[in-house]
């Protein structure tokens, strides 16, 4: 599993900071501050993500992620729960993931096949049985709503944009 400490912190903080998103690292023995799954999983708190140098850098990109899909509204009132009580959260969430595996080629030393192994080591489940045939098979809501939201062009290429 690739954590923080396997990359270059200023570049990942840099990295963030193309979605607005500031990072805050948190030492290793302290709990990170709004984390949905707790343990070692990042957390969000309006724009800042806190991370820690054990934390997987999948779950920086996923939260980087929900950050990018979710509307200004409640982007500014974020705290722990990305997904909240939505409508849509199932193709959201969906739109999340597919977000992440395309974000994670735009990391030096990272790119969606070290994603897609990552994510199915920590245990996302598809109905396909991996990350990788759900992004490849059955990933058509999501690329529907990051399209409709003008989060991808028609090409799938992130446009580095937050969602409106």
């Amino acid at each position: 599993m690739h954590t923080l400490a396997d990359f270059d912190l200023k570049d990942i903080a840099q990295f963030l900071n193309k979605f607005q998103l500031d990072m805050k690292l948190i030492s290793n023995e302290a709990k990170i501050p709004g984390s949905f799954w707790g343990d070692s999983e990042a957390g969000l708190i309006k724009n800042t993500l806190y991370a820690r140098y054990d934390t997987p850098i999948h779950s920086i990109l996923h939260e980087a992620g929900h950050y990018i899909c979710m509307t200004q509204e409640r982007r500014m009132n974020l705290h722990t729960n990305a997904i909240g009580n939505t409508k849509g959260d199932f193709v959201e969430e969906n739109a999340t993931c597919y977000l992440q595996i395309i974000l994670a080629d735009e990391l030096q030393e990272y790119d969606r096949e070290k994603l897609f192994k990552d994510m199915d080591a920590w245990g996302y489940s598809f109905r396909l049985g991996s990350t990788q045939a759900w992004f490849e098979n059955d990933s058509q809501d999501a690329q529907m709503f990051l399209l409709e939201h003008k989060l991808i062009d028609e090409n799938k290429k992130y446009q580095f944009v937050l969602r409106e």
